[in-house]
């Protein structure tokens, strides 16, 4: 479910994280696989992009990625090339990307 977001929804998610994505298979494939580890999710759907939020920490496995997409999915390259932006603080390993709050621990 993609939603649209007002300033009072956004406010209660202050300390929320996770990435922005340019929308296509790539993104709906992290946004299925962060769903599958999470909830609540919220994906925020701005046209050209998409805000997925989560309580912290947002884990996303590389395999999960691969499950959804067919192909090998690559850290950090592959991500990167559709996430312009984020939420939080990114740690990267070759299996899983975790944004957290600064300060806080990992997703493991």
């Amino acid at each position: 479910m993609r939603i649209q977001s007002g300033a009072a929804d956004r406010a209660a998610r202050a300390d929320w994280v996770g990435p922005v994505l340019e929308v296509g298979e790539v993104a709906d494939a992290i946004v299925e696989a962060i769903r599958e580890r999470h909830a609540p999710v919220v994906v925020e759907d701005r046209a050209s992009y998409v805000r997925i939020l989560t309580p912290s920490p947002c884990v996303l496995e590389r395999a999960a990625v691969e499950r959804r997409i067919g192909r090998a999915f690559e850290f950090p390259r592959d991500l990167e090339l559709v996430m312009p932006s984020f939420k939080g603080r990114l740690t990267i390993t070759g299996e899983q990307a975790v944004w957290s709050l600064a300060g806080t621990g990992s997703g493991s």
